[in-house]
């Protein structure tokens, strides 16, 4: 065994002449604890956000949507779709027609996007479990167009869930010459009818903005051939690599398409997300080098304390190296102490929130998780071991040098 490393275990656990120095290797050791708890913790309620997110997405966005690399549709009858359809791990898929247009309802108007689903839509996410009201989802009865829009855009719009009178839509008609004589040839008028149901995500930019209606309604508002789709949405089946079938897909359909997943698609709210966790992880690593700061005051009085031992240990000799390192080794005894206590209380805690809900969000009935969401990832808990053994380290090994060279 290695003698510093050896002293210095018979050190931290020996009994002192001085109490105190025991007391404050204590408070060391806790403080250390409680800073990694609480990173832990921190850490774990952004994972459990960011899965609360990706859950309500999981209700509108497909596991994998292809789009055209340039231009705006893609050709739902090429050889290479072809091929991608009929891949092993494609569970279903879903060609969707998208665009923007203008809805007007009783006076009231406002820019949406109007998202044209086939029958395959509802078995391809999950939005049967972000639907609201008395209706059922059917987008076409073969004689009117239905349509299922956001919580919030029933707001701007002032037609409730149920509205008595058709939605009159807008769009540009791009396959006319503009008419400066006459406006209103420019752009194509169609009418969407009430199915009694409306979605809720809780994300703005869907609530407020988006319309689904079949796809049929939407190629005769952009004039899209039958044979065109602004996007094919696709479900991998379960128990398949997502990432393998993402590079398989790609694979086939080369550089002419862009293959997104899930995250993908979201990508600017997942960034968010990941950029508000490092701040706050950066921030709790400071807490943490504070804590660590109660190490050194520990040290240097067992520094002198010690000080005729180590004359004994040069007499004997002991390198400067070697003595230095003995109080190198304590403090990264603590450091790896407090990380230990504070991963094991941390992981506790969090699964205690995970199973039992121990801290609620607050107002009952206004939030999507009536306690806040949590989830531990093996990863976080390592890069926080790591971190509070690389920053007692270094917090410590500078002061420790320069206090043997003083005292001993």
């Amino acid at each position: 065994m290695n003698l510093s490393l050896y002293i210095a275990k018979r050190y931290l656990f020996s009994k002192k002449s001085h109490q105190v120095i025991n007391i404050i290797s204590g408070v060391a050791i806790a403080g250390i604890a409680l800073a990694t708890a609480a990173m832990v913790c921190t850490l774990s309620v952004f994972n459990g956000f960011q899965g609360v997110v990706a859950k309500q997405f999981s209700a509108f966005d497909a596991d994998i949507k292809i789009t055209a690399a340039s231009g705006k549709v893609i050709t739902t009858d090429a050889p290479e779709i072809g091929k991608v359809a009929d891949m092993q791990d494609i569970a279903a898929l879903s060609f969707c027609v998208e665009g923007k247009a203008m809805a007007s309802y009783g006076g009231s108007q406002a820019m949406v996007t109007i998202k044209g689903v086939d029958n395959n839509f509802a078995s391809l996410t999950e939005i049967d479990k972000v639907l609201i009201g008395p209706g059922e989802f059917v987008l076409n009865d073969g004689m009117n167009d239905y349509a299922v829009l956001g919580g919030g855009l029933t707001g701007i719009l002032n037609c409730g869930i149920l509205f008595t009178t058709p939605i009159e839509i807008y769009a540009p008609n791009r396959l006319e010459n503009v008419n400066l004589t006459i406006p209103a040839r420019n752009f194509k008028k169609s009418e969407l009818h009430s199915t009694g149901l409306v979605f809720v995500l809780n994300q703005p930019e869907y609530d407020g903005e988006y319309i689904i209606t079949s796809d049929s309604f939407a190629r005769n508002l952009f004039r899209r051939e039958a044979n065109e789709a602004t996007s094919m949405e696709l479900k991998i089946r379960s128990g398949a690599n997502a990432a393998k079938t993402k590079k398989e897909i790609e694979a086939i359909l080369g550089s002419g398409y862009t293959v997104q997943d899930r995250y993908e698609q979201q990508e600017s709210v997942y960034k968010v997300m990941q950029v508000e966790k490092m701040i706050s992880y950066i921030f709790l690593t400071f807490i943490l080098m504070v804590a660590c700061f109660n190490i050194i005051g520990s040290l240097a009085m067992l520094i002198i304390e010690k000080r005729e031992n180590m004359k004994t240990l040069r007499s004997l000799g002991a390198e400067n190296k070697t003595i230095a390192n003995i109080f190198v080794f304590e403090g990264a005894i603590i450091s790896a102490m407090g990380a230990v206590i504070g991963i094991i209380a941390g992981v506790a805690l969090t699964l205690a929130q995970q199973h039992f809900g121990l801290i609620s969000m607050g107002g009952a009935g206004e939030f999507i998780v009536e306690s806040y969401p949590v989830k531990i990832i093996p990863g976080d808990v390592a890069a926080t071991f790591i971190t509070v053994i690389v920053v007692g380290f270094i917090t410590v090994w500078l002061p420790v040098k320069a206090l043997t060279r003083k005292y001993v």
